[in-house]
């Protein structure tokens, strides 16, 4: 059984028996309150898919656990308490929490927690006004302010959204077969009596009912030159378009989003696009599905010679950050990302930032830069910051052999960096823990496509000269991933001409190896007694041992 924001697996031990603790249990509750809601199944254990099979759930039981839960939180909506026997004979039981949408939920000691992938975190008191903010942004879609009935939508967008829903492999045959209105109100584009919600009128609606939304989508295109000055903006304040007619009209006219920059390769040249297309347009979509409905502010997307910054309204999610981007997911917009997603224009839940961290490793540039703020969020990518000989080892390895997603975004950033420690590298990943880096490295090393040195939190990964001298790829020697031997014995020959010398010199006079890797032999050198050192801390001098 796999957790995931909606839902939970616990012992039957929490809940019934001398160890039960129901008020962890009621934090859980919470989380998902604050959250879109979701399923506690209680009686498997989440390393298992299965309850013990001589294990019994009592009735009454379940009735008093739910009486105390009650007792032990505010704000939350414990609906359906069912009992289930599974396959094997052995009984567990299921709690649906609701989300609460009008108010946060909190213990009744005042603990307030959030879901935010499958993991509950609390939320301090200085991050309760925000997510008194995602509650409104939450329920923006589905409120139906405006009192329009679908038939008064604009029955051509009507038209081509069923069209699309029904065209589309990511929806089953059970939704494409319903009913026009059944389709929309699946969407939670109408409610049950037929009228438009906000997310309808943003959908489906005429260009006057999308003008009368409190904050509707608008968005700003500029561009600027050299000096930061504007040399051609473009706007959309006039409410014409839907999100998905809104996102290809932007394609169409962001030309300076397609250009490319041409590379040797071999006897040929190679066009590389400055900004990748997966990279724009899940940006973009990113900007419109995750962007605050509630706030009242345009989508800026801004192009400069050497970089685009798109900013949306809103910061990032409750318990989403620039540091875990990558591993957490936390939706916004709910029903908006799934049409989004059912329609084939964005990456699937949770995939897309790792989408555009692939396709950035893949021309060896940097990874986004995220910048988020109580009011917007601001997301940059650079154009042409490409090293033309990583782009090479790329491609080289991209026709050879087959890796991961995890594994693409890894070597980038290795072939980029030429040589980096695993703290260095965890610490790009966005990774925690350095256990975890195995996933991401995979079959790299296996594959002999890149090596490492050291050990431990010392150890340093860097691609694998022999491969790529097999490869005939033309690299440029690099002081950046010279061999400890190597580096010694350079230091040696320096001290030998330059005589005892400051760190600060001999770093000076070896500028491209590693101010780190130079301090490390240094210092190995010392203990091992081939230098002599002289001088205070600050001014300490490295010499070579004259022999006796």
């Amino acid at each position: 059984m796999v957790e995931n924001k909606d839902r939970d697996y616990k012992s039957l031990r929490l809940a019934i028996g001398s160890r039960a603790d129901l008020k962890k249990l009621a934090e859980i509750c919470v989380c998902f309150a604050n959250a879109q809601g979701g399923e506690i199944i209680i009686g498997i254990e989440d390393a298992t898919s299965e309850p013990p099979t001589n294990q019994r759930v009592n009735q009454t039981n379940v009735n008093e656990i739910m009486k105390k839960l009650r007792g032990l939180t505010d704000g939350v909506g414990i609906v359906d308490p069912s009992i289930i026997r599974h396959i094997n004979g052995g009984e567990y039981f299921v709690l649906k929490i609701l989300p609460s949408v009008r108010a946060i939920a909190t213990t009744s000691s005042g603990k307030v927690f959030i879901r935010v992938s499958d993991n509950c975190f609390p939320v301090s008191s200085n991050d309760l006004t925000h997510l008194a903010a995602e509650k409104t942004a939450f329920q923006w879609e589905i409120i139906t302010p405006q009192k329009v009935s679908l038939s008064n939508a604009d029955e051509a967008k009507v038209n081509l959204f069923i069209q699309d829903i029904r065209s589309s492999d990511k929806v089953s045959e059970f939704i494409k077969n319903k009913e026009a209105a059944e389709i929309a109100e699946f969407y939670q584009l109408v409610n049950s009596e037929g009228g438009l919600t906000n997310l309808g009128i943003l959908w489906l609606g005429t260009p006057a009912q999308r003008a009368r939304l409190n904050y509707p989508l608008t968005i700003q295109y500029i561009v600027y030159n050299e000096r930061e000055e504007k040399i051609r903006k473009r706007d959309w304040h006039f409410h014409r378009y839907n999100p998905k007619e809104l996102l290809l009209e932007l394609e169409r006219e962001a030309v300076e989003l397609t250009y490319s920059t041409e590379l040797p390769d071999g006897l040929f040249r190679k066009n590389i696009r400055q900004y990748p297309r997966e990279v724009v347009r899940e940006l973009l979509i990113n900007a419109i599905a995750h962007r605050s409905y509630t706030i009242s502010s345009d989508i800026f997307i801004k192009v400069y010679p050497d970089r685009m910054t798109i900013t949306s309204p809103g910061s990032l999610p409750l318990g989403i950050d620039e540091n875990n981007i990558l591993h957490k997911q936390h939706r916004r917009n709910p029903h908006l990302i799934k049409i989004l997603n059912d329609l084939k224009l964005m990456e699937g839940e949770g995939s897309g930032y790792d989408l555009v961290y692939e396709k950035l490793a893949r021309d060896a540039k940097p990874m986004p830069q995220i910048e988020s703020e109580f009011m917007q969020v601001s997301v940059t990518v650079y154009s042409n910051s490409v090293d033309n000989e990583a782009v090479s080892i790329l491609d080289y390895i991209d026709k050879y052999y087959q890796l991961t997603q995890k594994e693409y975004i890894t070597l980038g950033l290795i072939a980029t960096e030429k040589k980096i420690l695993s703290t260095q590298l965890a610490r790009k990943l966005q990774l925690n823990q350095e256990d975890k880096m195995r996933f991401w490295i995979g079959t790299l090393i296996d594959n002999g496509i890149i090596i490492s040195r050291g050990a431990r939190k010392g150890t340093a990964y860097l691609l694998n000269p022999v491969l790529f001298s097999q490869a005939k790829i033309d690299i440029i020697p690099s002081l950046k991933t010279i061999e400890p031997y190597k580096l010694e014995a350079l230091i040696i020959e320096d001290l030998k001409y330059n005589g005892r010398s400051k760190i600060a010199d001999i770093q000076n006079r070896l500028n491209e190896a590693p101010k780190a890797d130079i301090q490390k032999t240094l210092y190995k050198m010392v203990n091992k007694n081939v230098l002599t050192t002289g001088g205070a801390k600050k001014d300490r001098t490295y010499d070579l041992k004259k022999n006796k």
